[in-house]
C-alpha cells in the first residue's frame, strides 16, 4: 500500500468521524470527548500507526526467525547456498 493510498484511507476515516460529530450534534446528542479536535488527533495516530503497522508486517513477513517452518527453509537455503 502506497503512501498516497494511506492518506486516502485516513482522510476516508476521518471524514467518516467528522459526519458522524454532525449528525450526532444534529439530533442533540453531544459527547464532551468526541469533539474535532479528538478526531483530528485521532487522524494523526491512524497516519503514523498504519504505515508503521504495515512496516512491522513487512519485516515479519520477510524474516525466516518468525515459524519452525520459516527456520527449517532458512536451512535448507544456507545448504543449497542461495542465502
Amino acid at each position: 500500500m502506497t503512501q498516497d493510498k494511506i492518506k486516502q484511507l485516513v482522510a476516508m476515516i476521518g471524514g467518516f468521524l467528522g459526519a458522524l460529530l454532525l449528525a450526532l450534534q444534529g439530533v442533540g446528542i453531544q459527547f464532551t470527548w468526541f469533539n474535532q479536535e479528538a478526531i483530528d488527533l485521532w487522524m494523526q495516530v491512524l497516519m503514523t500507526g498504519i504505515p508503521l503497522a504495515f512496516a512491522f508486517y513487512g519485516i515479519w513477513k520477510n524474516t525466516f526467525l518468525v515459524t519452525k517452518k520459516a527456520r527449517v527453509q532458512e536451512d535448507e537455503l544456507k545448504k543449497q547456498g542461495l542465502k
